[in-house]
């Protein structure tokens, strides 16, 4: 038995996670100067970080989701651009358009805010399918095709969007694939009664008109491309990744879900395994990784029956049930 796990052992100290665990500790210390609570949307946001991947954020107006997106943002040395969406708004808002150079007598780009690193889309949920469509090219494949030249994005190159899930008046749902190209769902809720206390404490305090202002930078985009790079390498066994192609199958053959969830459902909840490992200071995936990135991973890419829907039950409760009735690999 010694000799098996020795190779094992030393496998996993072939990738050094100190300066990413390092950096990402610092993070988290830079936000929580202003925000209280909210640990698993930060390090959700975190995972995505190291996965470069889109996340969706839900919750009610006020639990900062926004503030939360722009602190984290600003720990990283990228451009940041933010989009209000309303129902007016047009896809050249946001890709950009072709303006007519008196001098050259020509047709010039001119670049939308969405040519940036990391991209805050407030409410999104706000604009018709026109200008959701917008998005489709440059969230999947990282480019913008106008006029019939390809401007590719700048790496890294993330998109961090917010929705309110009670509010449904002068809203759109957005298209299964649109929610399909987001990696992360995250449900946000409120503060109990102590981080309430400390956040009504922490305003009082604070004289701050912006209170981005006491977050400094922590990395830069070379660095989150070498983070990123380094998750990669995280080793996950065969047995895992069985685990995780069980998950999937089983939402896809469950008598309680209308829609199950595809082949890129796996891709992302083997990528985002990696990231939470990493986030937990290892280079190897364990069942509870996989576990703990499933949630939100599965819950926008699955569609509740019906007549299930009806009765009350939730896409949460019905991978609850699928994670619990697949055996765990030991």
């Amino acid at each position: 038995m010694e000799q098996q796990d020795q190779p094992s052992n030393d496998f996993q100290s072939r990738i050094d996670m100190s300066e990413l665990s390092n950096s990402l500790h610092q993070i988290k210390q830079e936000i929580s100067k202003v925000i209280v609570g909210q640990d698993k949307m930060i390090e959700h946001l975190l995972a995505a970080l190291l996965s470069n991947g889109h996340v969706l954020i839900e919750g009610v107006p006020g639990v900062a989701k926004t503030i939360t997106s722009k602190l984290l943002a600003k720990t990283i040395d990228v451009d940041f651009s933010r989009i209000q969406f309303t129902p007016d708004l047009m896809p050249s808002d946001i890709l950009g358009t072709s303006v007519f150079n008196v001098k050259e007598s020509d047709f010039n780009f001119k670049k939308g805010p969405i040519f940036s690193n990391f991209i805050l889309i407030d409410e999104i949920n706000r604009s018709p399918a026109k200008t959701q469509s917008a998005l489709f090219e440059v969230m999947e494949e990282r480019q913008i095709t106008m006029d019939g030249v390809t401007y590719p994005m700048e790496e890294p190159f993330l998109v961090i969007a917010t929705q309110n899930p009670i509010e449904h008046e002068g809203t759109y749902r957005l298209p299964e694939a649109q929610l399909d190209r987001f990696l992360f769902k995250v449900e946000v809720g409120y503060p109990d009664l102590n981080q309430e206390i400390e956040i009504i404490k922490n305003q009082h305090h604070n004289k701050l008109d912006d209170k981005t202002d006491v977050v400094n930078k922590v990395v830069t985009g070379q660095q989150l491309k070498t983070y990123q790079n380094l998750v990669k390498d995280v080793v996950v066994e065969e047995k895992l990744i069985e685990y995780i192609a069980k998950i999937i199958v089983n939402t896809r053959e469950n008598q309680f879900l209308y829609l199950g969830a595809s082949p890129r459902a796996s891709l992302a909840l083997l990528t985002a395994s990696k990231a939470f490992a990493a986030i937990r200071g290892r280079d190897f995936v364990t069942p509870d990784d996989i576990k703990e990135a499933a949630l939100a991973v599965l819950r926008h890419r699955v569609i509740v029956a019906p007549e299930r829907e009806m009765e009350g039950l939730t896409a949460d409760e019905i991978i609850r049930q699928i994670l619990e009735s697949i055996e765990i690999p030991r």
